[in-house]
């Protein structure tokens, strides 16, 4: 089968019970035994539930994936893989990526004896220089969050390798339909179900895949004794948006490119990052590694903060708020949003800070977003 055809079939065979072609909801905690230890499959939903089963078993199809695990949010998701690691244990992060994640490895992994290098991770040799021999993970986003740096993860996997350490690639941006890491070399997928799986802005999750029996077996351990599930509700409203992931992806795609170029074309922008772009440092790679650019678009305002905060302020379509990935288009100040929780020196560092604003391109009509975009850049000039 085709992506498309799995997304919408993996997993989601017609009811044995009722026929019902749509997978059912099963709203239950827990399961009748013919006997003590006998059951059809299902015990305790916290264990298994049939909804979260057919969620798991799409998401695993689309990434090429063996295994599938579905959990109750992409930090969720996160926890479970760097329950991996023990104290001593090394992690190397790309030092552009969601500040949440930062803030896992900073704040609670850090106090357990778990370090953390952040490096560039689009730059091959700042990452080989980054691994020491107690060196466990590399993590790696790309498309990063939220400047847009694209990592060779064919590369990154064979230096982790050599390490004899594991590759983690958070796939969010990408989704599967445009990226599949694991094709690549990496080791273990994340991903929070929440943004393009899910695509609606109407459920919170998060996904682990991979190949290697004895890491799932390691990870469906903890997500069963950490209890950090899905209900079946928010199981079937993943899987309902992963059945049109690929008509609203290749739609995202085509807006996010029209609204890159427009913002290149603009006095009021001093850059813009998108992968998309002949400019953009991670063009030729993307173009290799992934089936298209993603619909998450950054730019830097040239008046700085004052300048990007009337911007926001203008947008009509593009609603500021949190998250990524639905089919309404989101605006973000990242500096004082996502990646609030980084340190501030960090935050300059990395250019997380002043003009920077990060848009999710939604699927409306483009004419309308770049008429919306037009008027707030002229908002912008206060």
């Amino acid at each position: 089968m085709k992506f498309a055809t799995r997304a919408i079939h993996a997993g989601q065979a017609a009811d044995v019970a009722t026929g019902a072609t749509i997978v059912p909801i099963y709203q239950t905690s827990t399961f009748t035994q013919s006997a003590p230890g006998e059951h059809k499959g299902f015990e305790y939903s916290r264990s298994g539930n049939p909804t979260r089963q057919a969620l798991e078993t799409c998401l695993a199809s689309l990434e090429s994936a063996a295994h599938g695990l579905a959990f109750a949010s992409g930090l969720a998701a996160e926890n479970a893989v760097l329950s991996l690691l023990r104290p001593g244990d090394h992690v190397v992060a790309g030092e552009d990526l969601y500040g949440g994640t930062g803030r896992l490895l900073r704040q609670v992994f850090a106090p357990l004896g778990i370090r953390t290098t952040f490096v560039d991770t689009s730059d091959g040799a700042a990452l080989s220089a980054a691994l020491e021999p107690s060196t466990r993970l590399v993590w790696v986003e790309t498309p990063s969050n939220p400047l847009l740096l694209v990592t060779d993860i064919a590369f990154a996997a064979k230096v982790t390798h050599d390490n004899r350490a594991l590759l983690v690639v958070d796939n969010t941006f990408a989704t599967p339909y445009l990226q599949r890491p694991l094709e690549l070399g990496a080791d273990i997928v994340v991903h929070s179900t929440t943004k393009y799986a899910g695509g609606h802005s109407d459920v919170v999750g998060g996904a682990v895949l991979v190949d290697d029996p004895g890491l799932a077996s390691q990870l469906t351990f903890y997500q069963n004794a950490a209890g950090g599930v899905p209900g079946p509700f928010d199981s079937w409203l993943v899987l309902r948006g992963l059945k049109t992931l690929a008509l609203r992806m290749r739609a995202h795609c085509e807006n996010a490119a029209s609204v890159a170029a427009f913002l290149a074309s603009r006095s009021e922008v001093e850059s813009v990052y998108y992968p998309g772009l002949p400019s953009h440092p991670g063009h030729e790679l993307a173009g290799q590694q992934m089936s298209g650019f993603g619909g998450m678009v950054s730019l830097r305002l040239a008046g700085g903060r004052d300048a990007a905060l009337h911007f926001l302020q203008a947008l009509t379509y593009f609603s500021l708020a949190e998250s990524l990935g639905g089919v309404e288009s989101l605006a973000s100040y990242p500096a004082e949003m996502t990646h609030a929780s980084l340190p501030a020196e960090d935050r300059e560092r990395r250019g997380i800070s002043g003009g920077l604003v990060r848009l999710s391109v939604g699927v409306e009509d483009i004419d309308d977003l770049l008429a919306d975009l037009e008027q707030a850049l002229e908002a912008s000039r206060g």
